[in-house]
Formats: C-alpha cells, structure tokens, sequence
C-alpha cells in the first residue's frame, strides 16, 4: 500500500512538473524582447572581467576523482564562470557536485550536458532513449515530443537547464565518422521536423535547447574532434540542404545553435578558419541573415578541429569576436579571459557587443528559473531518473521504430509449433530476442555466434541449422556506439550470407542500418527487420513485429543501396 501511494505522489507531482512547463510562457526567444529587472539588476553589479567570464562553460566529470573535482571548484571560486557541461559519471554524484558548485557561484551557474538520447548519454544508472537515427525511422513525432519532456524533467530534477540537442545535421554521408546514428537520418524534411518536434518538447519542460551543428555536419569524412574538416559545396548547396532545419528550427523558436568547426570556403575563404571563429558565418550569417537571435553556442573550443590552428586562447577570443554568446569547454580560460578583456579594452570589440552578450546568458539563467536557485534535490533521484513512465515510453519509441524491409508474408506464416532456430550472431551469451522469441516458438532452440568463432565451428553450425523448419536470426553490434562497419570477420559475414539463404528465415538487424550495405547476401533473407540499435526495447520491438503484436510502421530514414535490390 505504501509502495502504491509514493507511486502516485510521484506520478501527481511529474504531471505538476510537466502543466507548469506547458503554461511557461513566453519562451526564451520572445523574453529577449522584455525589460528584464532580475537581468539588469544582476548585470549592474558586474565588472568587466566578471562580465567576460559569463560566457565561459566550463567541464565538469564526477567519474575522475576528489582531485579533479577540487580543480573544478577552484575554477568556479576564482573566475566565476557562467556555467558547466558536465561529462560522464553517475546522477547521484553529479546532483551533489553541482549543489556544491552552485554554492561558489556568485550568480547560479547555467548547468548543460550532451544528452541527444537523455542522461544515458553520458551518465550511469539512469534511461537511455534511443539514438536520433532510430527515431528518425518513427512516423508518429508526438512520441517523440513526449520523448523531449521526459528528457527536460530528467535535466531539471539532476540540477541542469540546458540541453545541447537536438543534432540537427542531415547525414548524407554514410560512412560519416562523428555523425552518423546521432543524426535523424538523410531527408533534410524528415531531420527538421523531427528535431523540431524534440525541441518543441524539451522546451515545453522548460529546458534550453541548443540545435547542432550549424551550418551542418553531416556530410563530413574528418571528426572535428581529432581534426578541422572542410566542407567544400556551394552556397547554394548549403542553403537548400545543410542549413534548411537550422533554419526551421529558428522559425519554430529554438533558444539556441551550436556552430560548428569546419572550414567552409564558400561561406568564409579564410584558410584553416572554423566556422565557430568566422563572423561571416555566425554574425552575419546566422544573426544577420537567417535571423536568429537565441543563444549562439560554439563547439567545444579544446577540438583539435580549432585549436590546431589557433591554440593558446586564441580561439575563444575568435569565438567571441565571430559573434558566439558561450563559450564552451576552453583550452585555457583564465587565459582567454584576459584576451577578451583586453580586446575590448582596446576597441577591437564594442563593449556594447560584450553587454548583449552578457544579458542573453542571464535572460536564459531568468528563464531557466536560476532566479529562484534551488538545489537539487537528492530523495529518491534515482527511483526518478527511472520511472516506470520512461521506461515505457521508450518500448513506445522502439515499437513505433522498428522497421520491416521485406517479408511481411512470411511473418504471418511463421508457426510457433514449428521446430525453429534462433540464432543471435556477435554474441557470447543468449540475448533478450532468443529469449523472449522462446516464449513464443516453444520448438524453438537457442544457438549463440561469437565475433570469434571459427570456420569450422560456422560450417558445423550451418549443417545443423539445415534441419530446422524455421529460422529466426538476431545480428547484433554490441559497441556502445553503432559504426557504419560491424566489427565482423568476413567469414562471419559470409556466413551470415549463407544463412540467410536457407528456406524461412527472418533477420533482425541491431546494429547501424548503414551495416545493411556491408552484408551482402542478407537480402536473401525471407524477412528483413531493422532494430537500429543493440538495446533491448528494439529487440523486445522486433520480437513484438515478428510473433504478431503488432504490425512496424517505421520507415529506414536513410536511403541504402541495398533496398534496391529488395
């Protein structure tokens, strides 16, 4: 009985959480056009170097240890930035370092994370919704704005206002190497309005967004991270296709846009200059031209992708001359601090370009509710950051993604009487698929292909599959990240060829659908599922396609040259 009280507490007190969002009114974008007394009041007490400091977001971990976390703190005391983006490390730690950061900031720190997929991006012991390309694939987006105010009550009951997602790059290029799954597929249409509809959601929770990476990274060969890649097309090109969610997504009223590194001649000849260091891209294209006036948000500037070629401070002095309002993750910012200082002292930058800046981030601290700072409450963080209302939503999310390429026949022949293989291919141990499928095909047997095994150990397996009426086969890319190229032998490749050769078989794909092109062979297959992704919703998804639950709606959001052959 008490177990079912705090459970309907909890449930009264998150619909309370998501009415107040839903009233919050007017969004950050409109408050920027409305005097601000909480703003001006803030802003008059500000000296430059403090004014400076406002738009610096520094790391943050709570997996590396007491030492580092100090280091942290000590940075907070002495240059009082303007927030955090924390990194990877467990909810509970992270909820009470930031109430302890909170304490030696002189103005409630703007607290961020990467989280395209939720705190599961980077945090432990909490939900992970799945990757963009997966919901690219869903036709039902309201799923996918419920997704977001799941995402916006997480962040808020952790401690943080601000996300920075949705990815809004349309990957075009397959074998991209820093997009790819985190993108909602291929179609410029079918990106924007799916970001779209995650924003709409996160900021009806009352949570910043921030779509990335403006002008558009998808069609890259090069990781910023590691290097500056350049993306060599038409102004035109960019236009029509790079930039069009970006600037959906303005007229939907995203409060903010992360540029990215990439050097871009057709929009700024500089040599070896970032996008996020070019004032013809951020300020007079971004601002000037498409209008935008959220908040301007650059990549991170400790990217080899920027400091290759301006180390040193350099970069966040560019940043902040190019027209970016924070600046995130500096290589040295007690460094670069002084840099901006300095030029504004000097006049290279109006300090009326300095004070716009400043008043943005407090308008987004104001809107975020900062004004009436409170900690972050640690009772029962866990129990939710793990309630049983996400956790179905994200079997809604996989069941809507779950797509069918080819054999809806055959799936309404299968017999759960039949004598029936199923067979999970890149692991070592029985997967939830075969064991859910168990359940239903009580003939069924369970057989296990490891990444390591042998021809022989294949050869045995494929003469003794041959007896079987029916088989169901699971390929599964067990990397916490989904690649373009399964980490498969090509003697595992070939035998997955041949046995999906064999009468009767269905296959389910969790892995990148990009993978689909390096199987040859797997179109022969009598049914064709694609799973996106190794978690076990998507499993429990296809189990739901394949034993007749339901019928898969989804549709691959990105165009495969093996369809053709379908």
């Amino acid at each position: 009985m008490k177990q079912s009280v705090v459970k309907i507490v909890a449930v009264i007190m998150l619909a309370g959480v998501f009415s107040c969002a839903h009233a919050q009114s007017p969004t950050y974008i409109q408050s920027l056009d409305k005097q601000n007394h909480w703003v001006d009041s803030v802003f008059s007490k500000l000296n430059r170097k403090h004014k400076v400091s406002q738009l610096f977001f520094i790391r943050a971990h709570t997996n590396k240890g007491q030492a580092y976390a100090d280091s942290v703190a000590k940075v907070i005391k002495c240059q009082q930035p303007g927030g955090l983006v924390f990194f990877q490390g467990g909810p509970m730690r992270q909820a009470m370092l930031t109430n302890q950061y909170q304490k030696l900031a002189q103005i409630p720190l703007l607290v961020a994370m990467d989280g395209e997929w939720g705190l599961g991006m980077r945090l432990d012991s909490v939900i992970s919704y799945p990757y963009q390309m997966a919901l690219g694939a869903i036709r039902d987006n309201t799923l996918i704005t419920e997704m977001g105010r799941q995402v916006a009550y997480d962040f808020k009951r952790l401690g943080m206002q601000m996300n920075f997602a949705p990815v809004m790059d349309v990957n075009n290029n397959p074998n991209n190497p820093v997009i790819n799954y985190r993108s909602f597929g291929d179609d410029k249409y079918n990106v924007a309005q799916k970001a779209i509809a995650y924003m709409q959601g996160m900021q009806q929770g009352g949570l910043l967004t921030t779509a990335k990476h403006f002008p558009g990274h998808g069609d890259t060969n090069v990781d910023s991270h590691f290097d500056l890649p350049q993306l060599n097309f038409t102004r035109t090109r960019l236009d029509t296709l790079e930039e069009y969610p970006f600037k959906q997504a303005i007229a939907a009223g995203i409060s903010g846009i992360m540029v990215a590194h990439m050097n871009i001649p057709a929009l700024d000849t500089t040599q070896h200059l970032p996008s996020t260091l070019s004032r013809p891209i951020v300020t007079n294209l971004l601002q000037d031209t498409l209008g935008f006036k959220g908040l301007v948000v650059s990549d991170a500037l400790e990217m080899k992708g920027v400091t290759k070629y301006f180390p040193a401070g350099e970069a966040d002095l560019r940043a902040f001359i190019a027209g970016n309002d924070i600046l995130e993750l500096s290589e040295n910012s007690a460094l670069a601090i002084k840099k901006i200082k300095k030029a504004v002292r000097k006049g290279v930058v109006l300090e009326a370009e300095l004070d716009a800046k400043v008043k943005k981030v407090l308008a987004a601290k104001y809107w975020a509710g900062l004004n009436h700072y409170q900690p972050a409450d640690t009772t029962h963080l866990i129990a939710d950051l793990n309630r049983t209302q996400s956790k179905t939503l994200v079997q809604q999310l996989s069941n809507a993604a779950i797509t069918v390429l080819r054999g809806d026949t055959l799936l309404q022949y299968l017999d759960p009487t039949k004598a029936t293989a199923l067979v999970s291919i890149g692991v070592e141990t029985p997967t939830v698929y075969q064991q859910e499928l168990a359940r239903y095909f009580t003939a069924g047997r369970m057989f296990q292909v490891s990444k390591g095994a042998s021809a022989n150990q294949m050869s045995a397996l494929l003469t003794n599959l041959k007896s079987y009426e029916q088989i169901i086969i699971g390929i599964h890319d067990t990397r916490l990240r989904p690649q373009s190229q399964l980490d498969y032998t090509a003697g595992l490749k070939q035998f997955i060829a041949r046995l999906a050769a064999y009468p009767n078989t269905v296959v389910s794909l969790f892995a990148n659908p990009y993978t689909l092109d390096t199987l040859p062979g797997i179109e022969q297959s009598g049914a064709l599922l694609v799973g996106y992704q190794k978690d076990e919703g998507m499993q429990r998804a296809a189990v739901g396609v394949i034993t007749k639950q339901f019928k898969a709606t989804g549709k691959l959001p990105v165009h495969i040259g093996l369809t053709r052959s379908l």
